[in-house]
């Protein structure tokens, strides 16, 4: 007779033998749920802008401090960081991004945000969490809850990060610098999740390599000369510059970058000018740049400050100014651990519940942890109820995107997914094994 020893998880071994004793994050939501939709709630109904999350910080912290984990605050700005230590093992980074959006709420929800406040250049804007930062919170705050109440079932350190400014793409670089991996256990692996706005509750999407894309904010400033309308000939107009930019732009990608490289120059906003009959002496532009490879963002920026030089010396132009800034790196997740968590998810979930995700262009600045050298994914999570996916389908019409003044998850199946599978998540990667030895003939 061989044997051979076989590695368990001992959570199972304790479940196999005691049924009643294990209690999965499935069941524990069961009775745990609806306090995390309160705060989800509150969450949702006051948003903070990037770089003044202060009040959102402080909740998470006192949160963090509710299960056990010694907090730092102000970490990379209003970053919180909370450690969870259980013994020895590897060491889990479990990551949620906290700032709102400048944009007024028109969901009509009874708990919708009614924040007004003053943005960086003085204007009153409305602020919302049209992104999902809101589920992303108290995502954490779940998942930490239940693997405090549930210490039997893993060993190592738990790194519990509330990141601030993530829509500016600046919050994870700050956290970084102010020595996250330095002064607070470096993570063995680091975990996030994104609601998904076009995709059924109760299902989660992965991906291993490349996931988002690199993005970077272009703000261009055309210089002329400015005048009466009437009479042209006696100024150098900025918009006629702008508007020969706007198309050369567009041929970046259509001409110069190869086919099959993703690749997307878009041109957000244009301003200039005051009244009909008055040329201006400047026109301003930002653009959104995205990419994946690091060769073809930088053959975009080269090819940005060209035509952009190349449209102002056409008209003999001052020479215009061009900054590049914000940029976020394209977010790489590690394959081995997505399909090692992939497995973990169907068996959470169910296989037809679970798909591979397409990359996207869209950008998150999570994929700066994955560039410090810790193996990271990002993974979605479906946030529209399938019964209200069925209407916007019936009635020809898609569901609001995510940063809409009308976006808002169904908050319930939304987190029960979130929380059970980044927990199991969880639970897998800090598991703690015994050996039992397997008889084979």
């Amino acid at each position: 007779m061989n044997r051979r020893l076989i590695v368990l998880p001992v959570a199972l071994v304790l479940c196999l033998a005691q049924a009643a004793w294990c209690e999965t994050p499935r069941t524990w939501l069961d009775a745990n749920l609806n306090d995390l939709v309160a705060l989800y709630r509150h969450f949702h109904a006051h948003p903070e802008l990037s770089f003044e999350e202060r009040e959102t910080a402080a909740r998470l912290a006192k949160e963090f401090r509710a299960v056990g984990a010694k907090v730092a605050e102000q970490v990379g700005g209003h970053g919180v960081v909370g450690v969870l230590a259980n013994g020895a093992g590897p060491t889990l980074m479990l990551r949620a991004d906290m700032d709102g959006l400048p944009v007024a709420e028109e969901t009509g929800l009874e708990y919708a945000s009614q924040v007004r406040t003053k943005n960086e250049r003085g204007a009153t804007v409305g602020v919302m969490h049209a992104c999902g930062h809101d589920v992303h919170l108290t995502n954490l705050v779940g998942v930490a809850r239940y693997l405090a109440a549930h210490r039997d079932s893993w060993r190592g350190t738990l790194l519990l990060v509330g990141q601030p400014a993530e829509e500016r793409g600046a919050g994870a670089k700050a956290m970084l610098a102010a020595g996250l991996f330095r002064n607070y256990p470096r993570p063995d692996f680091a975990l996030a999740l994104h609601v998904d706005a076009s995709s059924a509750a109760g299902t989660v999407g992965y991906l291993g390599g490349y996931a988002l894309a690199n993005v970077d904010s272009v703000d261009i400033t055309i210089r002329g000369r400015g005048g009466h309308g009437a009479y042209p000939h006696t100024t150098i107009d900025p918009i006629v510059i702008a508007a020969r930019l706007v198309l050369d732009l567009q041929t970046i990608v259509s001409r110069e970058v190869k086919p099959i490289e993703p690749a997307v120059v878009t041109v957000g906003s244009i301003q200039a000018g005051t009244k009909h009959n008055v040329i201006s002496s400047e026109c301003r532009l930002q653009l959104t740049v995205r990419s994946y490879a690091g060769q073809v963002r930088q053959q975009l920026h080269e090819a940005i400050r060209r035509k952009t030089l190349a449209a102002a010396a056409s008209a003999a132009a001052p020479e215009p100014e061009i900054n590049i800034s914000e940029g976020t790196p394209a977010l790489w997740n590690d394959p081995e651990l997505a399909e090692r968590l992939g497995q973990v998810f169907r068996r959470e979930l169910g296989q037809q519940n679970v798909i591979q995700a397409e990359p996207s262009m869209g950008g998150e600045d999570f994929g700066r942890y994955g560039r410090a050298g810790v193996p990271i994914l990002m993974y979605r999570v479906g946030a529209v109820a399938s019964d209200r996916l069925a209407r916007y389908t019936k009635a020809g019409e898609q569901p609001p995107s995510l940063h809409s003044a009308h976006f808002y998850p169904d908050a319930e199946p939304t987190l029960r997914t979130s929380v059970s599978t980044m927990a199991a998540a969880a639970l897998e990667l800090l598991a703690k094994r015994v050996k039992k030895r397997v008889a084979t003939d």
